[in-house]
């Protein structure tokens, strides 16, 4: 029987260990004064660590609430989701998660430096651990040397965005929970951002779920992707993206990479 996880990762099938983040028949219900709403059902997958997962889906879907599950943000109404072998809750309290939003959220008075730096004075950890890169080190990976003292209305949209992942990965999280990060920037920064990112989780080795309404940049990020279907949110089907490790945007011009984008294209339309 081949499972989930194998899907997601061959190697997932002989490797030792939990894997990064499991769901398992996870379900998010709201209840309103006039009705109950449900976000997810039946949601199970599994991400081996050190994997790079696209989630993809029309609005709606469950998306966003699904990785607010995983950042022990929403708790789930049915199932268990566990995080590098534990609770979310538990992998939240050990700063085992990093967490992107939308909107990159920098404080306007501080610095690019001081930003970055925020955790460490509001996080409940004001040590780094043991070999964890500094802020200093943290925006050099993201590419901005040279802007640790600038504010953010000196920062264009894209370095804004690069300040949020620096922060986000203060103190090393083993697990980076991306939330349609680059959904606002314009095509050409965010082709850009596409690159770096995959370049920062091949330095890092970071287990990344990425939320994303792009079939582009799902296909051309993600080691697989989790297509979902809505109304309600659930697993519509999990894509093996047989890419090569190394890409360019150049990619996505082959006829291989427009075979699979038009497949999720399919499914979307489907789901």
């Amino acid at each position: 029987m081949v499972t989930q996880a194998a899907l997601l990762d061959p190697a997932v099938a002989e490797a030792p260990g939990a894997p990064a983040i499991r769901c398992d028949d996870v379900a998010v219900r709201f209840i309103t004064e006039r009705r109950t709403v449900t976000a997810l059902e039946n949601v199970s997958f599994e991400i081996a660590e050190g994997s790079f997962l696209s989630l993809l889906g029309p609005s709606g879907c469950g998306k966003s609430t699904l990785l607010r599950v995983v950042a022990d943000l929403v708790p789930p109404t049915e199932g268990r989701v566990t995080v590098l072998g534990g609770s979310a809750e538990t992998a939240r309290r050990d700063h085992a998660l990093g967490f992107v939003f939308q909107d990159a959220a920098l404080l306007p008075w501080r610095t690019a430096i001081q930003n970055v730096s925020l955790p460490l004075e509001v996080g409940g950890r004001s040590v780094l651990p043991p070999g964890s890169p500094t802020p200093t080190e943290l925006l050099a990976l993201v590419g901005l040397s040279g802007w640790e003292n600038a504010y953010p209305h000196e920062l264009s949209g894209g370095m804004r965005q690069r300040v949020s992942i620096a922060r986000a990965l203060v103190g090393g999280p083993k697990v980076l929970l991306m939330d349609e990060p680059f959904g606002a920037l314009d095509e050409i920064t965010r082709d850009h951002l596409n690159e770096e990112l995959r370049r920062i989780w091949q330095e890092t080795g970071t287990t990344i779920l990425f939320v994303t309404h792009s079939i582009y940049e799902a296909t051309f990020l993600g080691q697989t992707v989790l297509v979902l279907a809505a109304n309600p949110g659930r697993v519509r089907e999990i894509v093996p993206i047989d890419l090569p490790a190394d890409r360019t945007l150049d990619i996505r011009e082959t006829d291989h990479f427009m075979r699979i984008a038009a497949r999720l294209r399919r499914l979307l339309g489907e789901a």
